[in-house]
Order: structure tokens, then sequence, then C-alpha cells
């Protein structure tokens, strides 16, 4: 590790990240609407990004300093169990290739911005929908705060902010800063500001994918020395080599499948594809996307390498930018940096502005409010925006961040859980309102209870998610086993209800709607001149 600040490296990363930040802060002007009071243009960029821009937007959504840290980090500690990320996001694109154009449809024809606003409209449930909404918030959170600590590993390697005896203000002000400017366009562009900074951020990204898996092997001696040093460390620590013990196989598939379910759950995946302005983009970008699984391969080899870099960290995630640090020269470690904090920027805003639609529109407007205007509307979701950055910065500053992955993992095993409501409603409205509901709970209550109990090293609650699934003896994945529970109640009580006539919520949406496109007869006639997002 160098001494010091390394100023060429932190002179590179501050030119990116103005030039990010006046992005940002131009985003505003970018297709700027007639009226921009509205959750359609400030949360959803208008409902009018193409092909690329979603490409953009989506891959900056998905793929973050989570992806950049933590995935080769796994790999670093664990071996081979970390790879589980690759598959998943190859099993989620034909997934969500059955139901993504399908929820596009719906929502641009009735004006939904969130998932909550499809679940209320298909079964008429307040309570549902709510549910469905406090969900996707409680799950956003800490994958926001994963963010900023991927920022805060990044300026840790570059020796910013001091030692650990420094003041704690002087020693997070960096972190603080970036925090600011986030906070700031964010509040002023909206969706936009993502939008337009994910081509510089996906860009970085694979240019230093690109060389690092060209230029680290060549001065390590090779792939060859590589993966032998990668195999004696963990043949030395009982793990098995690089393929995962027998034990640890139903963990990771289904960690994989689990994962594969949750992704398009989460309200920032909706709210980067409810913006594209047709169906068409949708089904483009599930045929793309799997470009940026290519990358992810390549991206979780960097653990490898840190291995046999002879990278020596206490905290896995500063594993693969103290990588950078030691291996590039100096200026294109600054490139690196710059890809990892960036990263952390563009899905840090979409999450803010999912999270705060959710909040404004399924529990200001429906229980609070339900006369808010779009100007109301449009103002809260940006003050919330605020509120929700604020909550993770107090995470990232206040616990360990050794812990940040595995509350993120938490966050999926309660998002999975509103699985059945969304896609389930997507396709059939057999389901009972209030079957869901209590599906639901039991998912929740069921996935939480059993995260609580198991420990790690560095956690004695909420230490991983997986635990021994009930019946079957394999230790496997929390979020999948409560995600079955959550079905079979649902199954159970839906047969029940429907056995004594329980009253049925009314479906605001017809068997057309799922299958409408932006340029047919009558889909943009049902949505209010200044703004789809007010039709309820």
């Amino acid at each position: 590790m160098k001494d010091g600040v390394n100023g060429v490296a932190l002179g590179v990363f501050i030119f990116f990240f103005l030039a990010v930040t006046v992005m940002g802060f131009l985003a505003a002007r970018w297709r700027r609407p007639d009226d921009e009071q509205s959750l359609d243009e400030w949360g959803l960029g208008g409902r009018s990004f193409g092909t690329w821009v979603t490409w953009f937007l989506l891959g900056g959504d998905l793929y973050t300093a989570y992806t950049f840290v933590a995935v080769p980090a796994a790999i670093y500690a664990a071996g081979a169990a970390g790879f589980f990320a690759v598959p998943y996001t190859i099993l989620v694109y034909p997934l969500i290739f059955t139901f993504l154009p399908r929820l596009w449809s719906v929502s641009h024809k009735h004006g939904y911005v969130t998932t909550s606003d499809f679940v209320r409209g298909r079964f008429g449930s307040k309570g549902l929908s709510l549910a469905v909404a406090v969900t996707g918030i409680l799950a956003t959170m800490p994958y926001i705060a994963l963010q900023l600590v991927g920022i805060q590993a990044v300026l840790d390697v570059m020796g910013v902010g001091g030692g650990e005896n420094t003041n704690w203000f002087v020693k997070d002000l960096p972190l603080l800063i970036a925090f600011g400017v986030l906070a700031a366009y964010t509040y002023s562009s909206g969706l936009r500001a993502p939008a337009l900074i994910a081509f510089v951020k996906d860009t970085l990204i694979y240019i230093v994918i690109a060389v690092a898996i060209i230029y680290i092997p060549i001065k390590l001696g090779g792939f060859d020395e590589i993966f032998k040093a990668a195999s004696d460390k963990y043949t030395a620590a009982g793990a098995g080599g690089l393929v995962p013990a027998q034990a640890g196989q139903w963990t990771y598939a289904t960690l994989a499948l689990g994962s594969a379910l949750a992704l398009f759950m989460y309200p920032h995946s909706i709210t980067a594809t409810l913006s594209s302005r047709s169906r068409e983009v949708i089904r483009r970008n599930t045929t793309i996307l799997p470009l940026y699984s290519l990358m992810l391969g390549l991206l979780a080899l960097l653990g490898f390498m840190a291995i046999a870099a002879g990278v020596k960290v206490t905290n896995g995630q500063l594993a693969i930018p103290q990588l950078f640090e030691n291996m590039f020269p100096d200026w294109f470690a600054g490139v690196a940096f710059a890809a990892i904090g960036i990263g952390a920027l563009v899905p840090a805003a979409i999450m803010s502005i999912a999270a705060a639609n959710l909040f404004t529109r399924n529990i200001y407007k429906d229980f609070i409010k339900p006369d808010a205007t779009p100007q109301q509307e449009t103002r809260v979701s940006k003050l919330v925006s605020l509120l929700v950055k604020v909550g993770a910065l107090v995470f990232v500053l206040t616990m360990d961040k050794t812990v940040a992955i595995n509350f993120q993992l938490l966050g999926g095993i309660w998002i999975l859980q509103t699985f059945p409501a969304l896609v389930g409603g997507l396709f059939t409205r057999w389901f009972h309102r209030w079957a869901l509901l209590g599906g639901w709970a039991v998912g929740m209550l069921y996935g939480t209870l059993a995260a609580y109990g198991v420990a790690s090293p560095t956690q004695k609650h909420f230490g991983g998610s997986s635990k021994e699934i009930p019946g079957i003896g394999e230790i496997g994945y929390i979020g999948l086993t409560a995600f079955v529970l959550n079905v079979v109640v649902s199954v159970v009580l839906t047969f029940a209800l429907r056995a004594f006539n329980a009253p049925d919520g009314v479906d605001e949406t017809s068997p057309e709607d799922y299958t409408a496109d932006a340029g047919d007869p009558g889909v943009e006639a049902e949505l209010p001149p200044a703004t789809a997002g007010s039709t309820h």
C-alpha cells in the first residue's frame, strides 16, 4: 500500500467527478419538457428514452459500485462461490423478457409511475400497494448505502481523509462533498441526470475492465499463475480450491436463482424501465443487456488477480481499489477510481428517485393528501429523495462498513417477497388481494427472522443470507425459501377466500392494456395533458 495521498490518481478522479457534476446539472436542460412539474418528467425522464439511453441507464442502474467492489471482493475472500452474480444476471434476462414489456404497456396506458401503482390498480387494494411500497423503500436504503461505501473505499485507498485517528469530520469530508453534489443534481435534474452520466460511467467501466483483464495478467505472469495463486490460497484455507465445495452448491444455486427473481423487483430497476418510450425499447434491451454479463464475468476475475498480486486488506471491499492502486500507473488508477466513484453516483441517484416516487405516489398521495397536485407530488418526491440519501449517509458514517453487503442482501430477501403480487398480477387476476398480502407478510417475517439468526465473524445478527432449508436440510438462500412460503400461503389463502366469497378489489386494467404500445390508438388519450403520473 502506498503511503500518503496519491496526488495524480486524486487529480484524475477529481477531473472526472467535476465533469459528471457539470453533466448532472446540465441534464436539467436535456430534452426539457414544456411542464417539468410532474413525476413523469422529474422521476421518469418524460418516459422518452430510446434503446441506447435505456441500455446505458439500466446498465448504470444494475451494475453499480456493488458490482465493482463487492463481487470481486467476495471472490477474493470466499473463492468461486462469489461468481453467483454471473449466472444470476444470465438467468434474469429471459425472465424479464416475459414480463417487463407487459408492465411497461399497462403502466404507460394508465400512467403508473411505480410498481405499487400497478398493484393497486390491478387488485384494487391500497393495503397491498402500501406493502409493496414500504418493502421497496426498505430494500433500497441499504443498496444506496452500499454505493456510498464504494465511494468511501476508493477515497480510503487514495489516502484522502487521513487515517483512523483523524478527526471524523476531516476524514468524512470528501464523502460528504460527494453526497452533497449527488443530492443537488438529483434534486435539480431528476432521472435525466443519471441517464446522461451513465454514458460516462459505463464507458469508463468498459475501458478499465478491458485494460485490467489484459494489463494485470501480463504483470502477474499470466492467468496460469493467477489461478494457481488463488487455488493455493483457497486450498490452504480449507475452501476446496477454485471449485466450491459440494456442501455449498445448494447455497450457490439458490442464491443465483433468488437473486435473478429479485433483481427487477427493485424500484430503481422499474424506474429505469418505465422511462423508456416504447414497449419495443424494453424488448430490445432484454436482448442486449447480457453484454453487461460478459463484463461482469471479467470483472469477477479481479478477485483472483488481487490474490495473485498479494493484496492484503482487513476489509475485503478495499481489495479491488487496492489492486488498482498497486498495479496501474497512478494516472490510470485515477481513471479506475473514477469508474467506481461514478459507478456509485449513477445508481444512487436512480435509487433515491425510485424510493421517493414510491413514498410520494403510494404513501403521501394515497394516505396523506389524495388531492395532491402534480406540482405537489414532484416537490414531495424531490424532498424525500434527499431524505433517503441522508439516511444512507448516516448508515455509512455510523455503522461498520463491512456489514453493508449483508444489509443489502437482507434487502434482496425483502424485495423478492413482492414478486407474486407484481409478476403474478401481470399474468393473472386469480390471486386474491388479501391472500397476496398474507403471503407477503409470511415471507417478510420468515426472511427477516431467519436472517436475524445468521451470525458472521463481524456480526452477531444479519451476518449472511443463507440458512438451512426447512424439510430439505441443505443450506440455501433465505430469500428463496421465504418466497416459496409466500407463494404457498398466497395459493392456500386464495382458495380459502374464494370459497368464502371474500370481496375482491376492482381491476381497473383490461387484457389489451398489457400489450399496448406508445403509438396504439387510445393509449395517449388516457394520460392527462401535463402528467401521466396523476391519474389516481
